[in-house]
């Protein structure tokens, strides 16, 4: 599988996701950046983590009116996948390409710790290197990583099996549900808030988030 990572002004994880894909795919994923209007011939676009445009208006508002955005859609639309981490699962509902929003958490307050999180289903290319149930450690750093969504939403999220992970040790920034990670409805979209991409090396902490990269490296 090749990949790309979309680069917007403010986005800081970036280099991150480079480690995490170079680790797993044994291969330099391409960068592209914001104002591109055509994507290279990948098979994943991963839009990373960080405060594209300063979190102005809104997180990841403006990010999803980017030139670049228009060739992500068309790529979802073929089948392509697409990851989005922390600010990338913010322009992935600004864009649509995601249901629901993502607030201020619950208690104001910028969260930066460890959190758990459980695999709600392992039939993805996404999630299939973990067990059905298991949980894994993922840091935390946002300030706007409430996930909220009308009851109608939520209920067709819980009907169809597309909420992809929750908070398994407490719910920290007060999302509906627990939710932490949801899936589009063909499945081939993925969007979470915490970052499995910084645990993909014991000399980081540990490889509790190595196996989303590695079964996509493997599809």
């Amino acid at each position: 599988m090749k990949a790309a990572i979309l680069h917007f002004p403010g986005i800081n994880r970036e280099r991150d996701m480079i480690i995490a894909v170079r680790q797993s795919f044994g291969a330099e994923p391409q960068i592209v950046w914001h104002k591109e209007t055509e994507l290279p011939a990948v098979d994943l676009v991963i839009l990373p983590g960080g405060f594209s445009f300063g979190d102005y208006l809104r997180c990841g508002a403006m990010a999803a009116q980017s030139p670049i955005m228009q060739a992500v859609k068309r790529h979802a639309e073929r089948g392509g996948y697409v990851l989005g981490v922390c600010n990338g699962f913010q322009i992935l509902t600004e864009a649509g390409l995601l249901p629901g929003a993502l607030l201020r958490n619950a208690g104001l307050r910028f969260l930066s710790m460890d959190t758990l999180l459980r695999v709600e289903r392992n039939d993805t290319v996404f999630t299939k290197g973990w067990a059905k149930g298991a949980t894994f450690r993922a840091p935390m750093a946002h300030g706007d990583g409430n996930y909220t969504a009308d009851v109608a939403t939520l209920d067709r999220l819980e009907g169809e099996n597309l909420v992809a992970f929750r908070y398994a040790d407490g719910n920290r920034n007060g999302s509906a549900r627990d939710i932490a990670g949801i899936f589009s409805s063909n499945l081939r979209v993925l969007g979470l808030m915490p970052h499995p991409e910084n645990l993909v090396d014991p000399l980081l902490g540990g490889t509790d988030g190595k196996p989303l990269f590695d079964a996509l490296a493997a599809a």
